[in-house]
This record gives C-alpha cells, structure tokens and sequence, in this order.
C-alpha cells in the first residue's frame, strides 16, 4: 500500500527548490505523481503530490519537513482516503472583465453556493489600453455536482456576469 502526501512550498525564488523535493523523494522511494508551481511577485509556490510506500512515509514527511527555513514555508497533508466522492462532471470557465477588487470573492461564493468545487484556478491581469484599463482574466476547472443540470448552472452565472459586467464562458473539458 501506499500513503499520498500533498507538499506546498513558498519561499523567494531561487535555483534548486525543485531539485531539493525531488532529491528526498527518490531517495525514500516515493513516486512524484502531479505538481503544480509558478513564479508569483517573486516567490516560488509549488504544491506536489507523492505516493510514498507506507512505510516510508514518515520518513519522507520528516525529510520534506527539514527543508524549512526561514525563506522556505513547507506544509504537508497526507491525503484522506474515503468512500466513494460524489458524482461530479468538469466544467472549463473563462472569466473577462475590467480589473476590479472582488471579481474571485463574488465568483467563488456564487459556485460555492450551488455546490460547484474549483479544483484550478488561473488569475492574471493584462494590460487593455484600448479600453481604458486593465483586464482581469480567470480559467477554471470546476466539478459541478451531477444534480445541478447545466441550464441551472449556465442562468447562474450569466446573472452573476451581467451584475459583475464580466463576460464568462463554460466549456466541456473532453474527459477532464
């Protein structure tokens, strides 16, 4: 059996953090399943997910643990293995607006509210001078619980985008 360990690391950006979760995970054993990382306002934030043999597996948190310093945060969560998780579809969104304080708080609590997860999430704001400011765009997967019909779904959020004055857009993600 194995143990699934989610590692997120934040620290000022600086060559090796990589090759440090990877070191320490070879040499327990563990396999380097998903990660995501990215560059934000000069910090590095990485979150890994491994599977680690069981009995290997405090040994790993202990080695990832030891990467702490005080330029580098490390937090790790062993997954919990439960029942089945409920009947969900995924669900691509787009989001486009002029740049204002609020468009993610207003936009998760609305999926919030129906029962919609965001499990990705990509912000960024890009330069629109031709329209007198900045763009504030969003990409996200969201699983959409199987009882909330798409029409449901759609009317909701085209409400929320007319209030908002945002364009949003929903799209099948082909399997995922």
């Amino acid at each position: 059996m194995t143990t699934s360990l989610v590692v997120t690391v934040v620290g000022p950006d600086r060559p090796g953090i990589v090759n440090q979760l990877s070191d320490a995970a070879q040499r327990l054993g563990a396999n380097w399943e998903a990660s995501r990382m990215a560059n934000l306002a000069g910090q590095f934030a990485g979150m890994v997910h491994f599977e680690v043999p069981d009995d290997r597996a405090d040994a790993l948190a202990k080695a990832l643990a030891a990467l702490e310093s005080p330029d580098l945060h490390v937090v790790i969560a062993r997954s919990q293995a439960g029942g089945a998780a409920p009947a969900r579809r995924h669900v691509r969104l787009e989001l486009m607006g002029h740049d204002r304080p609020g468009i993610v708080r207003e936009l998760s609590g609305s999926l919030a509210e129906r029962g919609v997860s965001i499990e990705e999430l990509e912000t960024h704001v890009s330069s629109a001078a031709m329209a007198g400011g900045d763009l504030f765009k969003v990409k996200a997967l969201l699983a959409v619980p199987a009882s909330l019909p798409d029409a449901e779904l759609r009317r909701g959020l085209e409400a929320l985008a007319n209030e908002m004055m945002v364009d949003v857009e929903l799209g099948e993600t082909g399997g995922r």
